[in-house]
């Protein structure tokens, strides 16, 4: 594999990754802007033109882009993020052109179509409609709105249906005029592509994003707190945020070692002790997302209301006991769940652009394998140890909990135990 880094005389980023075993391509736009970029009365329009793109522009119908690319036998999606957006196509490599050309119109040429802006205003709002009556993603709402208050960063991707409803044209196209701008946009490509092409094709069709980069977003203020919401379910769902480390953080890969010991798979302490011991709960797992000022832990278990106190002091238990007992054995487990997932994900030409892009993204540049694997094997067992101590000092917990039952209020108390413990 062979990875190529352009930057262009606007300012637009292009890398590439060519893998001369395929066949096919995989490519996609990111642009450095998302939900944590918008205004209160802008919210969830990130996420209202990733489905706008694909509505029609001044060249093709909504049909038309969906029927271009199939006809090749391609796909073309995209999603929306905090931090960035992004608009990728799988194509067979002759079709490369194609598939650039298809995400350069509906970037550049939208049509904002005033009935399809309605139309797509109302499947928004279901899908919104679709969050709130599962709990099991309504939970993390609430976790993201009580982990970073008063934020953009904690409101919801897809905005409410009041916001999505206001979007019009103008709005849309002056929300594009100042987040999609060429130091703001990077392209990736990886599979059976060559490196000058798509420099060349890039040059030509993305010729009309120009200008500075746009605003920086506020920085983020982890809060914490405590979001109950009494609810008929069958289950529980608690979700448990602490506040992370960024993505430049030199903590960070210690702090992911720490999270996979301790609910990162199905060897991970929380799945062995509340699942497979106790029989607490059926789904339970850590997490930690790390943003480019900031980071977020959490943790997420769905279970009885009669047992929901319990295993809230399970969970509480366990964090802070691994603070202070990570393992050289489950440190070696979790460094080979990290680097086989580093693999893995070069064997895919679709994660690689992925990873791609985000790399770009946070360090300005494509990470090696050899450095990344590196960073892994830096960390040691004290090392993970000391993030797991720095994690539960940082500052109050969140926790967003969803169900019935008498020991809801009891559960979030217990949690706010954990930080007062290393105090």
């Amino acid at each position: 594999m062979s990875v190529a880094v352009t930057t262009l005389k606007s300012g637009i980023h292009v890398v590439t990754d060519t893998m001369p075993h395929l066949e096919t391509a995989s490519l996609g736009v990111w642009v450095n802007s998302g939900g944590r970029d918008e205004r209160r009365d802008e919210h969830g329009i990130s996420h209202f033109l990733e489905h706008m793109a694909f509505k029609g522009t001044r060249r093709r119908s909504a049909r038309q882009i969906a029927e271009e690319i199939e006809a090749v036998g391609g796909d073309l999606n995209a999603a929306t993020s905090a931090e960035s957006t992004a608009y990728y196509a799988r194509v067979l490599k002759a079709d490369v052109p194609l598939a650039l050309d298809v995400l350069a119109d509906i970037l550049s040429e939208p049509a904002f179509d005033r009935d399809e802006l309605l139309r797509e205003q109302n499947v928004i709002v279901q899908e919104i409609g679709a969050v709130a009556d599962a709990p099991d993603d309504l939970v993390f709402e609430h976790l993201q709105d009580i982990a970073f208050p008063e934020q953009p960063l904690g409101r919801s991707i897809l905005g409410t249906a009041k916001t999505v409803r206001s979007f019009d044209a103008a709005k849309l196209r002056d929300y594009l005029a100042q987040h999609y701008r060429a130091p703001d946009i990077f392209i990736a490509a990886a599979g059976a592509v060559d490196h000058a092409a798509v420099v060349a094709e890039v040059e030509r069709r993305f010729s009309s994003f120009n200008g500075p980069a746009g605003p920086t977003p506020e920085p983020a203020r982890f809060g914490g707190g405590t979001h109950v919401e009494k609810r008929e379910l069958e289950q529980v769902h608690i979700a448990l945020a602490l506040p992370g480390v960024s993505q430049q953080d030199p903590a960070l890969y210690s702090l992911q070692m720490f999270t996979n010991t301790v609910g990162g798979g199905m060897s991970s302490r929380l799945f062995q002790e509340a699942r497979e011991k106790r029989g607490l709960c059926y789904s339970i797992y850590s997490f930690h997302a790390p943003y480019s000022d900031a980071g977020m832990f959490g943790l997420y278990a769905g279970t009885d209301a009669a047992d929901t106190s319990e295993l809230m002091r399970l969970i509480v238990d366990e964090i802070a006991n691994a603070a202070e007992t990570i393992s050289e054995a489950e440190i070696a487990r979790a460094k080979a769940q990290m680097k086989a997932g580093l693999l893995m994900a070069l064997e895919s030409s679709g994660d690689r652009i992925g990873q791609l892009a985000r790399q770009m993204i946070a360090w300005g540049r494509p990470i090696p394998l050899a450095e990344l694997i590196e960073r892994v094997e830096s960390v040691t067992v004290e090392s993970a140890r000391a993030a797991g101590r720095d994690l539960i000092r940082r500052g109050k917990p969140a926790i967003a909990v969803i169900g019935l039952g008498s020991g809801l209020e009891s559960a979030a108390a217990i949690a706010e135990t954990l930080t007062r413990r290393a105090a």
